[in-house]
């Protein structure tokens, strides 16, 4: 699951065009916003009635009639259990009376994003809106837990050989991995040619290290070089991306 920590909020794309489930949904979950797919427009209700206040974006093309639609966001509006959320609208259609209504009518507090733009200019209008409702919170990244994942670890080279440990979170930033065996190192120590597998994605990177986690005897932090690829910076925003997404659709509500 992701760590909200930073009281940021959950984005919600429901139905999303296809184009989103790639660039746009990468360029989110890389400004820091925690975004997630669903594709089901019952379950997308339940999870804004476990998380009051989240923003969710509303593909009308598609599954529904707009009029279908509408009843939809009406509900959702008038349910006091997500009558907080913040909607907002995906769609190519440009007709002004339908834009009107849902932007003067409904006073929807994300917008109406017209998806002929393009998908640079669509994504910069999200970006903005979820600047104004501070979506991000105070947190800079995002931190997926990823315990479960048996393919999510790490090797670090040391006097004797490689050491192998298991990643327990990871961010843009860092990560905190378990050791049961580790060589101890002052804190701020640069560790070089470290290796990581996210499933079928492979980093070598150097990092830095920070030291044990308080609370947890074989818990140890690492943060990524500010030097880091471009690639490796990406990798790890689609593993994160993947965390986010099989926590949200394997939640109960």
């Amino acid at each position: 699951m992701a760590e909200n920590t930073g009281d940021g909020k959950k984005i919600f794309l429901l139905h999303p065009q296809s184009v989103i489930h790639q660039d746009m949904l990468d360029v989110l979950i890389m400004a820091g916003y925690e975004t997630y797919i669903i594709l089901d427009a019952d379950r997308a209700r339940k999870l804004l009635k476990k998380f009051p206040g989240s923003i969710m974006y509303i593909n009308i093309d598609e599954r529904f009639r707009e009029a279908e639609w509408e009843t939809y966001i009406r509900n959702i509006l008038d349910d006091d259990e997500t009558k907080d959320s913040m909607l907002g609208i995906l769609s190519y259609n440009q007709d002004k009376a339908l834009m009107k209504k849902y932007l003067m009518d409904l006073a929807l507090p994300c917008g109406y994003v017209q998806l002929k733009l393009g998908i640079k200019e669509s994504t910069k209008i999200i970006l903005n809106a979820l600047e104004t409702t501070e979506a991000r919170g105070r947190r800079k990244s995002i931190r997926a837990d990823c315990a479960d994942d048996i393919n999510a670890t790490i090797n670090i080279k040391g006097n004797t050989g490689f050491i192998n440990g298991k990643l327990l979170d990871i961010s843009s930033a860092g990560i905190a991995a378990n050791f049961d065996t580790f060589e101890d190192h002052a804190p701020n120590t640069l560790l070089n040619d470290i290796q990581l597998r996210l499933r079928t994605g492979l980093i070598r990177s150097d990092m830095v290290y920070m030291g044990k986690r308080m609370d947890k005897k074989h818990v140890y932090i690492m943060l990524f070089e500010p030097k880091m690829s471009h690639e490796n910076k990406l990798t790890i925003y689609r593993y994160v991306k993947s965390c986010l997404q099989k926590y949200i659709d394997t939640i109960h509500v």
